[in-house]
């Protein structure tokens, strides 16, 4: 008993070792990066008026960098490292110590992301960036999930469910918490990792099991604090029987979410019986300390309009649409430029 206690102990800080020297080498690599960055951008500026040569330098760089240490600085690589110091070499200097930039632009702010996660996040937009890498820190999402959100269309479509603003914020260490229940919806949800066919035709329980099969992918899709209840949850009274298709639970807004999937467009019945699921959570299943129920049903199209004159004001169900392929980006990105004007 003694021997696998002490294996135990000293298995668990060799983990732990491992990944600190992990996030070290990562952490190192990327600041040498930026310096790299930063070396080409001031050669750039000093030869300006010789762009020609600063290429054909760039070029023999890379040469004699592959051959004294690793293929990693190809031409494409050492552009990347010019673009990522270019990119965020403002955000590195202090305020108090803009006059000294030379000092201080890797010693402002820590790079906490891994190199493959920021040449994803090179290639945004200012806006955008921002909120992929600050949901990348506060998610720890792998580069694998990083590059799905952002094929998504995440950014687009938190804007879009009920005109979120406060996504486009420039300031990625400002983060918004949700206030109301509306703040952790999505629309459309995106679930192409069911990899369901959008040509053929499912039922109900066809797509509830594909997503108990993939909970944890659906539970990204959902976004952070949400926690897994129960699935075809029961609940009777008068002697009937009703069934919840899923239940989750949001730590942070404190309540119960119910899920509902139709397969069809939502019709006003659809409604009027989800408002009696939700009455029925918060008299009887939900305690004192906890907030409202929350409801979503996930269909394959809406009518905003009877949504709204179906429910009554400030009611906590909601529609949202789903898809089983990945959104494209271009249209949303159309319907974007009106909240951003």
């Amino acid at each position: 008993m003694l021997d696998t206690i002490i294996y135990s102990s000293i298995k668990n800080l060799l983990l732990q070792a491992k990944s600190q020297i992990v996030k070290s080498v990562n952490s190192t690599m990327v600041y040498t990066y930026f310096e790299i960055g930063k070396i080409i951008v001031e050669h750039e500026q000093w030869w300006n008026t010789r762009a020609l040569y600063g290429k054909e330098t760039l070029k023999n760089l890379s040469e004699e960098l592959i051959k004294e240490f690793w293929k990693g600085f190809s031409v494409d690589n050492l552009e990347n490292m010019r673009k990522f110091y270019f990119i965020y070499w403002k955000s590195q200097i202090p305020a108090d110590q803009s006059q000294d930039s030379s000092k201080s632009e890797t010693l402002s702010r820590k790079f906490e992301l891994s190199w493959s996660h920021y040449l994803i996040l090179i290639r945004l937009e200012e806006k955008e960036r921002n909120f992929y890498e600050k949901e990348t820190l506060l998610n720890n999402w792998s580069i694998r999930e990083l590059q799905r959100q952002f094929d998504s269309a995440l950014y687009e479509r938190i804007i879009l469910s009920t005109d979120k603003k406060w996504v486009l914020t420039e300031n990625i260490d400002t983060y918004h918490y949700p206030e109301n229940p509306k703040d952790i919806l999505k629309d459309p949800y995106i679930l192409e990792f069911l990899w369901l066919e959008e040509s053929n035709k499912y039922s109900e329980n066809e797509i509830e099991q594909a997503i108990i099969d993939k909970l944890e992918h659906f539970l990204l899709e959902l976004g952070k604090w949400f926690t897994f209840v129960g699935r075809q949850q029961r609940f009777t009274f008068d002697e009937e029987h009703f069934f919840v298709d899923l239940v989750f639970y949001n730590r942070l807004l404190q309540c119960f979410v119910l899920i509902d999937l139709k397969i069809w467009k939502l019709k006003h019945q659809d409604l009027g019986q989800m408002q009696m699921y939700v009455n029925y959570y918060d008299r009887f299943v939900k305690t004192e300390h906890e907030n409202k129920t929350i409801w979503i049903i996930l269909c394959k199209d809406k009518k905003d309009t009877l949504v709204e004159i179906t429910l009554p004001e400030n009611s906590n169900i909601f529609a949202s649409k789903y898809a089983l392929y990945l959104p494209t980006k271009e249209e949303l990105k159309m319907e974007i430029e009106g909240i951003e004007s």
